[in-house]
């Protein structure tokens, strides 16, 4: 069934031409050079430290690396996190 509604949705937005982390319900990631990243639609905090975040998303979790990390904004489904990011990862959820 899961697999059925997630076909149903892709087509719809596809058709409609809405955007997909709306109807799909995937995280919406702008990063701004390697100073700055604000995430939306993510499902919480699971880590955190000056130079790791590790954020709770639908399909997995989403990991940044770097230095000097501070969350400037943290809301309950968007975030903005300032500091040197090194690299972003997305890790899919095991089935």
């Amino acid at each position: 069934m899961n697999r059925l509604t997630n076909r149903i949705k892709k087509w719809v937005t596809a058709q409609m031409q809405l955007p997909a982390d709306v109807m799909m319900d995937l995280p919406r990631i702008t990063m701004i050079g390697q100073l700055h990243i604000y995430i939306e639609n993510h499902r919480g905090v699971l880590q955190f430290s000056t130079n790791e975040l590790r954020l709770l998303l639908k399909e997995g979790q989403l990991l940044v690396t770097g230095d000097q990390f501070v969350l400037k904004t943290i809301l309950p489904e968007e975030l903005l996190l300032e500091g040197r990011i090194d690299k972003v990862t997305f890790i899919q959820k095991e089935e």
